[in-house]
């Protein structure tokens, strides 16, 4: 639906969080192109500058990145998840592991103590998913459906503040998991996370801790370097 034309700096606003709002509710996922500028002058009906004003200030807050010859893309899908990507780019994958095991252990913990039956019927199904993506032999399909579940386990705890930093954290977390997967799936980096839902289930706090924290470790050979070192 085209959008009413007052002043210029408002709708350049207007257009700015009809662009941000296909991006956080996952109509334009990460990793994805978004409609190329004309499509977006057509559905939105406002000029081409105003188009194009609109995605440079997505892209200097980082959600969107700007490819030549190639298109637009969505990178994260808030500001502070641009921030924190831009941020951890380069971090220690022994420092990521870390920050994984620490906030995903916390988690699961509270998850273990106050999950719903909702909360489990969704581990279930994203389980499942996971372990379809992993069968499909498709890497990214499966570091999608990985991470997905983890923000599942993270939802569960019902903390929402924790759950906002792990989902800002989320295209960081993604990033470590495809580097640590690799480009082809291998017997060496699977992982069953059925007993950290079992531990959910049963309102075992202590083993949903412990699986949650060790799974950020369970890495192939070589990928961290010597704690200090």
């Amino acid at each position: 639906m085209p959008l009413s034309h007052p002043r210029r700096s408002a709708l350049s606003e207007q257009v700015i969080a009809a662009l941000r709002a296909q991006i956080t509710s996952g109509e334009w996922p990460v990793g994805s192109r978004i409609p190329t500028e004309p499509e977006l002058v057509g559905q939105l009906g406002v000029a081409r500058n105003t188009v194009r004003e609109a995605v440079r200030a997505l892209a200097h807050n980082r959600l969107l990145d700007i490819r030549q010859g190639s298109g637009t893309y969505v990178v994260a899908t808030s500001e502070l998840a641009g921030v924190m990507h831009h941020r951890f780019a380069d971090a220690d994958p022994r420092h990521i592991a870390e920050l994984r095991a620490t906030l995903e252990s916390g988690a699961a913990r509270l998850a273990a103590e106050r999950r719903t039956e909702k909360d489990l019927g969704q581990l279930d199904t994203l389980l499942l998913r996971r372990e379809e993506a992993w069968e499909s032999g498709d890497a990214e399909a499966f570091v999608t459906a990985d991470a997905t579940f983890h923000l599942a386990v993270v939802a569960a705890s019902h903390n929402d503040a924790m759950t906002a930093v792990y989902a800002d954290l989320g295209e960081v977390l993604r990033d470590w998991l495809r580097e640590d997967v690799g480009g082809e799936l291998t017997p060496q980096t699977r992982m069953d996370h059925t007993r950290l839902v079992d531990a959910i289930r049963a309102g075992d706090a202590e083993t949903a801790a412990a699986e949650a924290a060790s799974y950020p470790f369970l890495c192939r050979p070589g990928r961290f370097t010597p704690a200090g070192g």
